[in-house]
């Protein structure tokens, strides 16, 4: 299988190649824009800002890959983060993948950011969590969040109900970071690999 990590510089890029490989996979780490828009499957990964994610993008000269890209596509917290139209933080333009906005988590639940361990709601049936249990637990680092709406697939609660898990045709997408969700996040990557383009 042809899967490449999108290397944008503002992310841990290690820890999620490392996921892939216990799953028996192995990836290319690319951040070249022909190499990217040929890969079979791609992984969008991203910490920190919506600010510094697309800037990184564009200095990259890669928005224009994700804009046409048709195969299966896996966003991980800021990458999830940067395929909606718009976000609060820093009143970002982003991919506009997924026409919504990317809100900032209140601090009425706890403080922010919101990190750490904490619970998916399932929404809706769909492969992309086939064998992931309804109350499962995953590992969240975040500030901002995207509200839920028909493309979610499982919501957590932390100040509001946020969409941990979306799909949208070929897009695939996760606020936490399934890298380092155990049993359960290693489920969503490998049904990720399984997707049909």
């Amino acid at each position: 299988m042809d899967l490449v990590i999108v290397d944008t510089g503002v992310a841990n890029v290690a820890s999620v190649r490392f996921a892939f490989a216990r799953l028996g996979v192995r990836v290319r780490v690319s951040s070249d824009a022909k190499t990217i828009s040929e890969a079979e499957r791609l992984v969008l990964p991203g910490v920190g800002s919506a600010q510094a994610g697309m800037a990184a993008l564009r200095a990259k000269e890669l928005e224009h890959v994700f804009l046409d890209y048709q195969r299966p596509l896996l966003g991980i917290c800021l990458g999830m983060q940067l395929l909606f139209l718009h976000s609060a933080e820093g009143d970002t333009a982003c991919l506009g993948l997924i026409p919504d906005e990317v809100v900032p988590l209140p601090v009425s639940d706890g403080p922010v950011p919101h990190m750490g361990w904490n619970q998916l709601r399932i929404v809706q049936d769909d492969p992309f969590l086939a064998g992931v249990r309804p109350d499962s637990y995953v590992y969240f680092v975040h500030s901002f969040a995207a509200r839920t709406g028909p493309n979610t697939l499982a919501s957590t609660s932390y100040g509001l109900d946020f969409s941990a898990i979306i799909r949208r045709d070929n897009l695939y997408a996760c606020q936490f970071h399934p890298e380092r969700s155990g049993e359960a996040g290693a489920r969503i990557l490998q049904n990720f690999l399984e997707a049909k383009p």
